[in-house]
């Protein structure tokens, strides 16, 4: 399983692995072109200064970079530079830099090794964490990929400052996440301090710890996802995954389609009798807090039919016989995939419900 360290000297800490795994200083870096244009130079600097040598790929954060055909432009252009096995892919940026470098890092010449350098809040919490890495097909979002786990995971939470509200906000979801799916208590902090992690106060670090070791702690459990306790990660997904589809992976932060997500798969847990009304209150009124742009939730959200919505969600990779499964909240901070055939009509309801729950706090 990766070991997560949080780090302000990224340079140092790189050096260290490769002393400690006695490998030569060479890496292939896949750096997300924002991170490139403001932290590239500086960190090419401190890796020359060490006597790395490194070649650079840089990866448009776009969901479209996460294609086949991105994949094998990087195949050509490693096979070019020269890099072999002996090479170390560090993977610089948020959840598509950290999935298209691992997925190539998972398949190119049988595997490398792969660090990951998350620059994100979303990438920290979520997606540099537990080893999936996967490509979109034109079908659904990470339908081709692997489990291939990175060795190591650096943290280092000074990226986030160059970070826009919007991308903080969706990173935040991810969080929410895993209080509503593990730990009432964690959702009781995070009410209290969903302002001061936005504004990267000492509460921000808290969090993102708390989400990297309950995300590890379920992964840890079941890595292939078999025993259906890593489903649960998935919570608002089935739901988030097809709303992304909807905004053809391009207008929607994945976040975003996450938070709705939740909502939906909140109301449905209600719906079919396993949390109380007031547990859908309570949920609603955090996930309300949350700022999207009112035109970005109707065009995505309120105004997509809840007919095109489930029919989006039928390249789920949780479907079984060629049925729908749903994580459902059996209570706050409690969650479980079901395997209970629910009626479609039951949720359209919660998707409905999940509209008038944005609605009726004010957010269109």
């Amino acid at each position: 399983m990766s070991k997560v360290i949080f780090t302000h000297a990224l340079a140092d800490d790189l050096e260290a692995y490769c002393l400690r795994q006695a490998l030569p200083k060479k890496l292939v870096l896949c750096v997300d072109k924002y991170i490139d244009t403001h932290f590239g130079a500086a960190l090419s600097l401190e890796l020359r200064k060490k006597n790395f040598t490194a070649h650079k790929s840089v990866i448009p954060a776009s969901e479209r970079s996460k294609s086949l055909a991105m994949a094998n432009k990087l195949y050509g252009e490693w096979l070019t530079a020269g890099v072999d096995r002996s090479h170390v892919v560090v993977a610089i940026g948020g959840g598509v830099v950290g999935d298209l470098a691992g997925f190539v890092a998972a398949s190119y010449m049988r595997g490398l090794r792969l660090i990951h350098v998350p620059t994100t809040l979303l990438a920290m919490v979520d997606s540099a964490i537990g080893g999936k890495v996967a490509v979109n097909h034109h079908a659904g979002k990470n339908l081709i990929g692997f489990f291939y786990d990175a060795e190591l995971t650096l943290i280092d939470t000074a990226f986030l400052r160059s970070l826009p509200e919007r991308d903080m906000h969706s990173g935040l979801a991810e969080v929410l996440k895993y209080a509503l799916i593990g730990d009432e208590k964690f959702l009781t902090f995070l009410e209290r301090h969903f302002e001061d992690i936005l504004a990267q106060r000492p509460p921000l670090l808290t969090a993102i710890k708390k989400s990297v070791a309950a995300k590890l702690r379920i992964v840890r459990q079941d890595f292939r996802e078999t025993k259906g306790l890593r489903a649960t990660l998935n919570f608002g997904h089935t739901f988030a995954h097809a709303l992304e589809k909807l905004a053809h992976y391009k207008y929607l932060r994945h976040g975003e389609a996450v938070l709705w997500g939740m909502l939906c798969a909140s109301a449905l847990s209600w719906r079919v009798g396993k949390i109380t009304a007031e547990d859908l209150k309570r949920i609603a009124q955090m996930v309300v807090r949350f700022k999207i742009k009112e035109r970005i939730a109707k065009a995505y959200f309120l105004e997509c039919k809840e007919a095109e919505i489930i029919n989006a969600m039928q390249a789920d990779k949780k479907k079984q016989d060629g049925k729908l499964r749903f994580v459902l909240l059996e209570k706050i901070g409690q969650a479980a995939l079901s395997d209970e055939q629910i009626e479609m009509h039951k949720v359209c309801q919660a998707i409905k419900d999940a509209k008038a729950l944005w609605k009726h706090a004010g957010n269109a």
